[in-house]
């Protein structure tokens, strides 16, 4: 029960992850790359903090150290730029597609035991979302975004996959997010509109530190500690939630109410990964 309540407030962190940064997108108009670089700050300061505090120390290295610094700055930036065009719910979805296809390959190459409750499971929350959000004539995906985001998936798949080596997950989120800072405000000046103090606006940068800090930042540290415990398969299949988390915090946030096509794809995926749960 203990980690069916953390994995699903790790997914509820997840979907703010897009709702914050559609907000600071589109909203509150800032760039992107100014986006996800104050996340990436707000997020490592928070974690070397808490690391000092807790552990009395910082532990820079690490098992697939490089690694995981890339796949989150590939994540991060891919994110953002996405999410320029790209709504909440159908971005989460690319995202989390992409997310399951990295981590069940990483689970087979790997030779992990998936039970069959656990495929049908998968199958059965995945065919959810597609039908969800399966283009319709009214509903244009922007190819370049979309491009962008299928890049974030994977990375996102392999930092995931990365972090099941991690043996304190705190230490290890903390230094990925420091090493990944300074390269990712050295990627900032190969933009030079990115440098335009103009650009930035009070709320955007507030939800920009809100992402990093406590959505990305807490629950990345909260996302390591439970990888060993779910598998790569079970990893994979839980995230397949957060699209329609997603969505709903769209709903609310941005205005982007639900019909009765979200409601029974909603059931499908939750029923799915309950499925998936639930194997042995």
């Amino acid at each position: 029960m203990k980690l069916f309540v953390l994995t699903a407030l790790t997914m509820i962190a997840f979907a703010a992850n897009s709702v914050l940064n559609r907000m600071g997108l589109d909203k509150a108009g800032m760039d992107p790359l100014h986006f996800g670089t104050i996340r990436l700050f707000a997020g490592a300061l928070t974690l070397a903090v808490l690391a000092l505090i807790l552990r009395r120390g910082l532990q820079i290295r690490g098992p697939g150290r490089v690694l995981s610094v890339l796949s989150l700055i590939i994540y991060i930036y891919g994110f953002s730029i996405a999410y320029v065009m790209l709504d909440a719910g159908l971005g989460a979805l690319i995202l989390f597609g992409m997310v399951q296809v990295t981590m069940f390959a990483g689970a087979v190459l790997n030779r992990e035991a998936i039970p069959p409750l656990r495929w049908l499971g998968a199958g059965v929350a995945f065919a959810g979302l597609v039908w969800l959000l399966w283009p319709r004539e009214e509903v244009s995906v922007p190819l370049f975004h979309a491009s962008m985001m299928v890049l974030a998936g994977v990375g996102w798949g392999v930092y995931s996959l990365v972090g099941r080596k991690a043996t304190d997950a705190l230490q290890a989120t903390a230094a990925n997010f420091l090493l990944a800072a300074p390269i990712g405000l050295g990627l900032g000046f190969l933009r030079p509109a990115v440098s335009d103090i103009s650009q930035f606006t009070t709320e955007g940068v507030a939800l920009a530190i809100l992402s990093g800090a406590i959505t990305s930042g807490l629950g990345y540290a909260l996302w390591y500690s439970l990888i060993p415990a779910l598998g790569a398969g079970r990893a994979a299949v839980a995230q397949l939630s957060v699209p329609v988390i997603a969505i709903a915090g769209g709903a609310v946030f941005l205005a982007e109410w639900p019909d009765l096509r979200f409601v029974i794809a909603a059931l499908i995926v939750l029923g799915g990964v309950g499925l998936s749960l639930r194997a042995k």
